[in-house]
């Protein structure tokens, strides 16, 4: 059983940064792309970004593009999330989640089959 746990997440004032990070138990870590998901109150989860196993490829979603940063340490089994120029915007409970091996999209939350508990951001103005 694969288990995913965040960390990073907190209360930060507009324009400021964060870094979460998401540890991922396992020996097969770099064989999986993994993703980062948000979901505001009353709104649907939403995809993010994503990094393939490597960490060649990044995906982003446009909102945060130029704001935030997918990285992973594969010898750490952990991939991070560093967020710049915090809006209030981007205030949601922030999940990491591993791509399923056998998809071909890296956005959708059907992509992902494997989810951490989540980490509230919270962004004031």
């Amino acid at each position: 059983q694969v288990q995913l746990v965040e960390s990073g997440g907190g209360l930060v004032q507009a324009g400021g940064s964060l870094r979460l990070s998401c540890a991922a138990s396992g020996r097969t870590f770099s064989a999986y792309a993994m993703g980062w998901f948000r979901q505001a109150p009353g709104k649907e989860r939403q995809f993010v970004a994503a990094i393939t196993g490597s960490g060649s490829n990044t995906y982003y979603t446009d909102s945060v593009k130029g704001r935030f940063t997918i990285s992973r340490d594969n010898a750490k089994n952990t991939v991070y999330l560093q967020m710049n120029s915090l809006k209030p915007e981007d205030t949601a409970v922030y999940y990491c989640a591993r791509r399923r091996a056998t998809t071909y999209g890296y956005t959708s939350q059907q992509d992902y089959n494997y989810w951490g508990q989540g980490t509230q951001v919270t962004v004031s103005t």
